[in-house]
């Protein structure tokens, strides 16, 4: 292989901050994602029947047809960066689609613009694309809230998960971050329907997760200069064992109260607070965009210092 991992990573993520996924391909061959979404929207379709002992077998399966699928997909690319030098530069290609740096900020942007031109309907519906609860009577706090969470929380999923385990496993580590990231949030839900079906994603997504999410939260603490103490004490109150030490981080930072009660299809879903102080207000989230960058370079600094060693 003509470059080191480490370094490889590193283009990827420089090219992938600076240009993102071209709408054009996006329009043309459509995003790797899409790919991984309709396979499981597929089988979930034909396996999700029957008790819940076959359900959750058939859950079972499904993660492991993914970890196939997209495990043997990223070693096929990997092969063929190390028998024809020229595929390095697919491999390059093909990594940047799997990590979400702008795409990521380009969804907060698109919350923060309306909210800064005291514009709430657009605001809610810009903020509606990125997280799952009940949306349509957020005021600007609750709207700033929600950006927030999933800004910090998508942090840990789309970039450092993804980069995290392309460090340890190259593309197929990649590609197999990224599919059960993507089977948690189709799947991985504890409503009736998908309680059993979705457990075993759910539990290798919080597994896949476990260390990055750690690592995305000190990114965040040194990239705001604070909120080490928030993070510490509040990140074990979130329900999931990992969201909330980003979260808690960036509660911690922005000195704002993050978490609370929400609703989710009309239903209210008590959930435990993190940080102290006030709710987060519109110059709360261009605050945390900023820091959200200056973690971003951080993690480059990390991927730099260790291509520089290796």
């Amino acid at each position: 292989m003509l470059l080191e991992r480490p370094t490889q990573l590193l283009i990827i993520l420089m090219i992938e901050a600076a240009v993102g996924y071209p709408q054009i391909l996006y329009r043309s061959v459509l995003h790797p994602v899409v790919w991984i979404g309709n396979l499981i929207a597929a089988l979930e379709t034909r396996w999700n029947s029957g008790s819940a002992v076959k359900r959750r077998l058939a859950g079972c399966a499904l993660l492991a047809t993914l970890v196939l699928v997209a495990g043997g997909s990223g070693f096929a690319f990997e092969r063929a960066s190390q028998t024809w030098p020229l595929a390095i530069i697919a491999t390059l290609l093909v990594g940047t689609t799997m990590l979400a740096q702008r795409s990521l900020h380009e969804h907060v942007a698109a919350v923060l613009r309306p909210l800064e031109s005291g514009d709430l309907e657009s605001a809610r519906a810009a903020v509606a694309r990125i997280v799952g609860r009940d949306t349509g009577t957020l005021d600007a706090e609750g709207i700033s809230t929600a950006a927030i969470e999933s800004l910090s929380e998508s942090f840990c999923d789309g970039i450092v998960a993804p980069a995290f385990w392309f460090l340890v496993a190259g593309l197929p580590g990649l590609f197999i971050c990224k599919a059960i990231n993507t089977a948690d949030s189709m799947v991985g839900h504890r409503d009736e329907r998908h309680r059993a079906f979705g457990w075993a994603v759910a539990r290798a997504d919080d597994l896949v997760n476990l260390l990055p999410a750690r690592v995305a939260g000190l990114l965040i603490c040194i990239a705001g200069f604070g909120g080490w103490r928030t993070m510490w004490r509040d990140a074990p109150l979130h329900a999931s064992p990992n969201g909330g030490w980003p979260e808690a981080a960036m509660a911690g930072v922005l000195a704002r109260q993050l978490g609370g009660p929400v609703s989710y299809d009309g239903e209210p879903a008590l959930r435990t607070s993190l940080g102290v102080g006030p709710r987060p207000d519109t110059g709360s989230l261009r605050a945390a965009l900023g820091i959200y960058w200056r973690a971003c370079l951080l993690l480059w600094l990390i991927v730099a210092s260790v291509a520089w060693l290796s």
